[in-house]
């Protein structure tokens, strides 16, 4: 059976605020940041540690003499789930002491004596990421994972900052915005990233207890007022000065009905888990249901609805920018599927699906992200993984796709004029948000010209754009053109001979059918065959960043 609950949030103690002032500044004295514990720790363990490896973090730290860098004691507490003397903690964080550390909630302490353990009961570690805005840093807290406690989650386990959250704090566009809602906001992380360029955001969490860790952390990091209640204004001062955040407790969109807002970012309990019928009983009997990535629904049916209905919160023009999983079933090609999702959300719709897993492999990925498997628990990693197959086959499911989704609510009494669904398991270059922004402001531009009003424009190659030429040994001429991005999805478009060239002379000097009447006449091709070939062209690689408008690139 499934862990029990976990510890008391931290910062829950009515005289909380002054002390999270305190811990603040002893985090900052420390030079407990991404950076400096790679520093502490040398290239090799840090590494190890990303793959969840302590052994070499723990040989590192022992050479490292009590009490002389306090990045130490932090890592080994925070980070390894081990023991520490008190008064190593109390060297560390001088200001706040294992006392106050113990008030706030972070650690417990098995005496008064400076020889006592302290053991962490919640995971503290900084933080460091680039999104389309620039750099963040700052300190998360969550429970402690599975490398500390060295056994299966509980049920209520909040997470940190994973790989799904970094991935969505980098796709996501940092346009300056009035109102943000980050659904299902779990530890905090996409309200933190979202307060840096939104006058207000609201983060909503069916778990409570999600919710106390997003509290303390917005107060530990933008500097906000502990008190009141969840649902009330946590009042931010720099570096999101003047940012209005507020925490509300409830399921889905229930908590911001009637409620418009600029950009939705959610990262939701989208895992694919078996709820109904034997199949449900049996992973509800050895796993038991995780807060944080299990929406208690059938199949793919919360993000089917999620799409379908977050127009209902956007205001127009708003952008909503969500991570989901979506069931390939036999038959029934996976574009069609996610498609009908699209039309029925009257929505601008951009879909792109980044991996794809077969059934076991599925089962097999979130029986381990729980803590079980197959060593320590062989029977319930057995229930749980034959329930999930047989889960899938009811429903007829090959596979299972993991993507990013945008959508947008045109603007009043406009039609939505973006349907996209495509593909791209290669490697992306993150931050992507501002090629997400960048692309959708290009959609734009093209739907209100059409092909004569293209004919006018003057559009200049994007400076990350590069030609390949593949030639067959002997031959002056290539048999493959590709022009690639550097940037973004690092698309590569296989170009004609009329395409390689009208890219090559777009320097913003000759207007798009002026360059195609020269090239028409240099190549012998009647003008109006050249023009139908690679005006859509053309267009494509506006839309995907190869090539701007010579006015926005000035």
């Amino acid at each position: 059976m499934s862990a029990g609950a976990s510890a008391p949030v931290p910062g829950a103690a009515a005289d909380a605020a002054p002390l999270v002032d305190v811990l603040r500044g002893d985090l900052t004295a420390a030079g407990y940041t991404v950076d400096g514990v790679e520093e502490a720790l040398g290239a090799v363990a840090s590494a190890a540690l990303h793959r969840e490896q302590t052994v070499p973090a723990r040989r590192e730290l022992a050479r490292v003499a009590p009490g002389s860098d306090p990045r130490a004691a932090l890592a080994r507490l925070f980070l390894l789930g081990d023991d520490v003397p008190r008064a190593e903690l109390d060297r560390a964080l001088p200001g706040l002491g294992a006392s106050g550390a113990v008030r706030l909630g972070l650690v417990s302490a098995a005496g008064e004596d400076p020889g006592d353990a302290v053991r962490a009961v919640v995971d503290l570690r900084p933080y460091a990421a680039v999104d389309a805005g620039g750099e963040a840093s700052w300190w998360l807290s969550s429970d402690l994972a599975e490398l500390a406690t060295g056994g299966r989650l509980a049920t209520d386990h909040v997470l940190g900052a994973g790989g799904a959250s970094t991935t969505l704090a980098q796709v996501t566009a940092r346009t300056p915005v009035g109102r943000v809602l980050d659904l299902g906001t779990g530890c905090g992380i996409q309200a933190l990233h979202a307060a840096r360029h939104a006058r207000a955001v609201v983060g909503t969490d069916l778990s409570r207890r999600a919710l106390g860790f997003a509290r303390f952390n917005l107060t530990l990091n933008l500097a906000g007022d502990l008190a009141g209640d969840l649902a009330g204004d946590l009042a931010a001062d720099a570096p999101s000065a003047g940012t209005e955040l507020e925490l509300r407790h409830g399921s889905m969109l229930e908590p911001v009905a009637g409620d418009r807002f600029d950009l939705v970012v959610s990262n939701p309990p989208f895992v694919i888990t078996p709820h109904a019928g034997a199949a449900g009983r049996a992973v509800a009997e050895a796993l038991g249901d995780y807060e944080y990535r299990d929406g208690g629904r059938s199949g793919d049916d919360l993000v089917r609805d999620l799409v379908r209905d977050v127009g209902q919160v956007l205001a127009p023009g708003g952008v909503a920018q969500l991570l989901g999983n979506w069931e390939h079933r036999r038959g029934e090609p996976w574009e069609e599927r996610v498609g009908e999702w699209l039309d029925a959300s009257g929505l601008d719709g951009w879909v792109i699906q980044r991996e794809v897993l077969d059934p076991a492999e599925y089962a097999e990925t979130w029986i381990r992200d729980g803590g079980t498997t197959a060593e320590r628990e062989p029977a319930a990693w057995e229930a749980a993984y034959g329930a999930w197959l047989d889960d899938f086959a009811g429903r007829d499911v090959e596979a299972v796709g993991f993507g990013i989704v945008t959508l947008r609510r045109p603007l009043d009494g406009a039609r939505p004029t973006l349907r996209r669904l495509e593909e791209h398991t290669g490697s992306v270059h993150q931050p992507l948000g501002a090629h997400v922004a960048a692309s959708l402001a290009a959609h734009d531009w093209l739907a209100a010209r059409d092909d004569e009003a293209l004919g006018r424009a003057h559009l200049v190659v994007a400076d990350d754009v590069t030609e390949e030429r593949f030639h067959t040994p002997g031959q002056a001429d290539p048999n493959v053109v590709v022009v690639r991005q550097g940037d973004g999805l690092g698309r590569g478009v296989h170009a004609s001979t009329g395409l390689a060239a009208f890219v090559g002379v777009c320097d913003g000097e000759l207007a798009v059918g002026q360059i195609v009447g020269a090239l028409g006449a240099l190549l012998d091709v009647p003008a109006d065959d050249l023009r139908a070939e690679l005006l859509p062209a053309v267009r494509g690689l506006v839309r995907d960043g190869f090539l701007r408008p010579a006015d926005d690139a000035r």
